[in-house]
């Protein structure tokens, strides 16, 4: 069933409604004092509150500051307008929306506060079973929270001399006593994508011995994400996870939607296992933007844009760079990661830091492009101070 948002919605009046309603409680005098005590948009955006300060090129979360979209945020204020209630009948739109979109069942999907909720109930689930056999570079932040519960120990196998992850090693390690296979693809911090055949076939033959988790969050940003995806393993029936994220490609990083597409039995636990209620404004934003081609090409079409700028730079200075295919670069500036991060920042331009003992490799997240051609013209005196 279609989404219709003018018979559902509109008729309430609760997209239409005027900004003056924010004062609906208060007449006169008090409507005024009640006004000038909440800041307009305009000073609150100057504290900071959310997102970098004025100034300030934050090019270190692999955010997308192009989003929300305009269909997101017409959907974050009806959800607002609508905060008194729990979700209710949210959950399950956007998981139809998902489903038809994969051609799956909605109870195959998971829907949680971001995909971080989701990979670290995965992690709390299967971890007690055994190992988590992942690279040694991947997005580890949820497979580590298990971890520190002591309820999960992580396996980690060295990538390959080009920095990709070792599907071979990764699959000699796994039997049946393994409790869970997490990879990221494309995986994070180096932005590669792996070799389709070569993925496809090391997933299924892992898959036949213990459950295969594949972190997709950005994958919409791939070259060719429908090939690269391994969600058609999931529906051949494959003991595989598949995770995606609101957060990457559809710059809703900080209203925090993700979902997972598995096995009906799975969603399930997963679901059980999830330690919050999704946000009815997050649904809805969700269920406003997720089929808004023209906002998600717009969107991929910056982040290739900054994301050639940043290349170029690189080539132009001799420096390594992997090929991402992600909305940031993984590069070797030839001095110590966190020196470079230390001397950006004194430019007010933030990146990441050194990850484990990959001493100069520097990860650069693309924002708007006028922050990114920030850090590119900054860059050179920085390496070679």
């Amino acid at each position: 069933m279609a989404f219709d948002i003018s018979r559902r919605f509109m008729l309430t009046g609760a997209l239409g409604a005027s900004v003056a309603g924010v004062a609906g409680c208060a007449t006169g005098a008090a409507a005024s004092n009640e006004l000038a005590a909440f800041p307009p948009e305009a000073a609150m955006a100057d504290e900071a509150l959310l997102g970098p300060a004025p100034g300030v090129a934050l090019l270190s979360r692999n955010e997308n500051p192009y989003g929300p979209a305009d269909t997101a945020l017409k959907m974050v204020n009806y959800g607002g307008r609508k905060g008194a209630y729990y979700a209710g009948d949210a959950y399950l739109e956007l998981a139809k929306l998902i489903a038809e979109r994969h051609g799956v069942e909605p109870e195959q999907i998971a829907i949680t506060t971001g995909s971080g909720e989701a990979l670290s109930a995965i992690a709390m689930i299967y971890g007690p079973k055994g190992p988590i056999v992942a690279p040694r570079l991947f997005w580890d932040t949820t497979a580590l929270y298990a971890s520190r519960l002591g309820m999960a120990e992580i396996d980690r196998v060295p990538l390959t001399p080009e920095m990709k992850v070792d599907l071979a090693g990764i699959e000699a390690k796994v039997s049946e006593s393994t409790g869970l296979v997490q990879l990221c693809n494309p995986n994070n911090p180096t932005g590669l994508v792996a070799d389709t055949a070569a993925m496809k076939a090391a997933v299924k033959r892992m898959a036949a011995k213990t459950t295969v988790l594949v972190d997709e969050a950005y994958m919409e940003l791939a070259d060719d994400p429908e090939t690269n995806s391994c969600i058609d393993l999931m529906k051949a029936g494959h003991n595989v996870i598949i995770s995606r994220t609101f957060s990457k490609i559809y710059g809703m990083a900080g209203i925090r939607v993700g979902y997972t597409i598995s096995s009906p039995e799975t969603a399930e636990v997963i679901r059980s296992t999830a330690m919050s209620w999704i946000s009815g404004v997050g649904l809805a934003a969700a269920i406003g933007c997720y089929n808004d081609t023209k906002f998600l090409d717009y969107s991929k079409s910056k982040i290739v844009e900054a994301r050639d700028m940043v290349k170029t730079t690189c080539g132009a200075l001799g420096l390594e760079y992997l090929p991402s295919q992600t909305n940031f670069v993984f590069f070797k500036s030839g001095i110590p990661a966190n020196d470079l991060q230390a001397k950006l920042a004194q430019k007010q331009i933030m990146i990441r830091g050194q990850y484990m003992d990959y001493v100069d490799w520097s990860r650069v997240s693309m924002g708007k492009i006028e922050d990114v051609e920030r850090f590119c013209k900054a860059l050179p005196e920085a390496i070679s101070a």
